[in-house]
């Protein structure tokens, strides 16, 4: 019982904001930014909202509980209303992702000039997670497996009839992908951690330099 309230307590006060954030700013960067480029699906439907509760999906939200990598309710797009259908699906598909980023760049600069004597206290703890939560979100999201923003992106990317192709090659894609993470959470066979983590490993690195704090991780 003991070691039990420590946990809950940074449950409540530490991991639960940080992941609410994390997903409230990731889909109001799509909803927003489709907005601005001329889709006004997201706010007629209520999504432009700083209220996590719009934007939570129950499973993804569970999987960032437990993990880097998870995803919220995604925001509606009408790609017929927007500008430049293609080009500013791109745009509309990397706002989240990069708002993610925006995020962890935004706190690991309040740590270095507020907290940065505070590294082994909980606040540090409270950045570590809010850091790594964001930037896993980001990489996840980035992934070219629809229906995540990394395939929409390729798509707007690619010509009419590459496009058809790629779909096709991928269209069972997202079920060997909920196989996997299937498989690691209820068998605990780390299949779909060990998929990743070649690409992860670098991709988390690189911003942990870029954003100057690697002894926060590696105190940890």
């Amino acid at each position: 019982m003991e070691d039990l309230l420590p946990r809950i307590t940074f449950f409540l006060y530490f991991k639960l904001p940080a992941i609410l954030i994390a997903l409230t700013i990731h889909e109001l960067a799509h909803g927003w930014t489709a907005y601005r480029l001329g889709d006004d699906t997201a706010k007629n439907m209520g999504r432009l909202t700083l209220n996590p509760m719009a934007h939570l999906d129950f499973f993804g939200t569970l999987m960032l509980m437990f993990g880097p990598f998870g995803w919220a309710k995604p925001v509606p797009v009408n790609v017929f209303k927007l500008r430049r259908m293609k080009q500013d699906m791109v745009w509309v598909s990397l706002a989240g992702p990069l708002s993610n980023i925006v995020l962890g760049y935004i706190a690991s600069l309040l740590y270095l000039h507020l907290f940065k004597g505070s590294i082994n206290y909980p606040i540090a703890d409270f950045f570590r997670f809010f850091i790594l939560i964001n930037i896993g979100l980001s990489f996840f999201n980035l992934l070219p497996i629809p229906p995540l923003d990394g395939s929409n992106i390729v798509l707007g990317l690619l010509s009419k009839e590459r496009g058809m192709k790629y779909l096709r090659s991928m269209r069972f894609a997202p079920f060997v992908f909920l196989v996997l993470i299937g498989f690691e959470w209820m068998l605990h066979v780390p299949l779909f951690s060990a998929l990743l983590s070649p690409i992860w490993r670098p991709y988390f690195t690189l911003f942990l330099n870029i954003f100057g704090i690697e002894n926060l991780f590696l105190s940890a």
